[in-house]
C-alpha cells in the first residue's frame, strides 16, 4: 500500500484545527504525515497545532510555517512541496476526514498504477439531513464536475495528488496573484493537459462546512464566477456542464437556513465539527482498545513461561 501524506493549509482557523488534526489522525490506515502549513495566522493556530503535537507525540503531525507570502495557493504548494509521502492529500482546514479516508486513498492510488489525481463527494457537518446532503453531492460531482468530455476534476476540499504528478505540475500551476480563479480546479487542468489520469471515487469522503453558503449574493456570485475565470484561462480545455448553476439553485435555501441551524447547535451546544465521524470514531477506539489488551495478555503469558 502506498503511503499518504495529507496537507493542510491554515489561516486563523483555530475553531476547527484542532478537530480537524483528529480526524486526520484517528484513521484505520495511519497517515505517513500530517502537515499543517501555517500562513501568517494572527489567531490562535500555532499554538492549537503545537498543543496537538505536545499531547500526541506519537502522531505525525508537523507544523510549518509558510511566511514569505500571503494567500492559499503558496502555502498549498510550500506543503505539497515539503511532503514526502507517496501520495498528496490536501484538504481544508476546517475538514474531517472520514476514518477511513486514508485507507481509501492509498488504495485507490496502488490499485490504479495510472491515476494521478484523486476526488470524492463532501457531506457538510453544519448542515442538517447529512445523508441526502452527500447523496446530493455525489449526484452533482459524479454529473456535472466534469471536463474535455468526462475528465474528472478535482475538488480542493478533498482531493489527493500522486506525489510524482504533483512534481511534473508544480512550476506550471497558476499562481493567480489576482485571486479570481478555483486553485483546485487549476491543478485538474493542469494534470489533464500531461494526459494524466484523474479518478472519482465514492468512498473517498470527506466532511466540510458550509459556511461559504453564510455571504452576500454578491459574494457567492463571485466565487462562482472563479469557475468560468479558471476555464478561461486555460482555453485549451472545455465543459459541458456548468456546476455552478446547481450551486446557485441551492443557495437561497441554504442562505436562508444555515445561520438558523447554527443558533440551533449553539443552543443545544453541539460542536458538528466532533460529531460528524463519531459512531465511526469510537468503532475505531474500541478495535485499538481490544488489540492494546490481546497484546497485554500476550505478553502476560510470555512472562509467565
Amino acid at each position: 500500500m502506498m503511503n499518504v501524506s495529507i496537507v493542510i493549509p491554515a489561516w486563523n482557523e483555530q475553531e476547527r484545527i484542532e478537530a480537524c488534526l483528529t480526524n486526520a489522525t484517528r484513521q484505520t490506515v495511519a497517515p505517513h504525515e500530517v502537515l499543517v502549513v501555517d500562513n501568517r495566522s494572527t489567531d490562535a493556530t500555532p499554538r492549537i497545532v503545537e498543543d496537538f503535537i505536545r499531547d500526541h507525540p506519537d502522531s505525525p503531525v508537523r507544523l510549518l510555517h509558510q511566511d514569505a507570502e500571503q494567500g492559499l495557493i503558496p502555502t498549498r504548494n510550500y506543503g505539497l512541496d515539503h511532503a514526502t509521502g507517496d501520495v498528496l492529500g490536501r484538504v481544508d482546514a476546517d475538514c474531517m476526514l472520514k476514518p477511513d479516508w486514508v485507507e481509501v486513498v492509498s488504495g485507490i492510488f496502488t490499485e490504479d498504477p495510472e491515476a494521478m489525481g484523486a476526488t470524492g463527494p463532501v457531506v457538510y457537518y453544519d448542515m442538517p439531513a447529512k445523508r441526502v446532503g452527500l447523496r446530493g453531492d455525489d449526484t452533482v460531482r459524479r454529473h456535472t464536475y466534469r471536463a474535455d468530455g468526462g475528465q474528472v476534476l478535482l475538488f480542493g476540499s478533498n482531493m489527493a495528488l500522486r506525489a510524482t504528478a504533483w512534481r511534473a505540475i508544480a512550476d506550471e500551476v497558476c499562481p493567480d496573484k489576482e485571486d479570481v480563479m478555483h486553485e483546485d480546479l487549476d491543478v485538474s487542468l493542469h494534470l489533464l493537459g500531461h494526459g494524466m489520469k484523474t479518478v472519482y471515487s465514492r468512498r473517498m469522503i470527506c466532511g466540510i462546512s458550509a459556511r461559504r453558503i453564510d455571504t452576500s449574493f454578491a459574494s457567492f456570485h463571485n466565487y462562482m464566477k472563479r469557475f468560468r475565470n479558471t476555464f478561461e484561462a486555460h482555453p485549451e480545455h472545455w465543459r459541458r456542464h456548468r456546476t455552478e448553476q446547481a450551486l446557485y439553485a441551492a443557495y437561497p435555501a441554504l442562505r436562508l437556513f444555515y445561520p438558523v441551524y447554527q443558533k440551533y447547535l449553539d443552543m443545544m451546544d453541539i460542536n458538528p465539527a466532533e460529531r460528524i465521524w463519531l459512531k465511526e470514531q469510537f468503532e475505531i477506539a474500541e478495535k485499538e482498545g481490544e488489540d492494546a489488551d490481546r497484546q497485554d495478555a500476550g505478553d502476560k503469558v510470555a512472562a509467565a513461561r
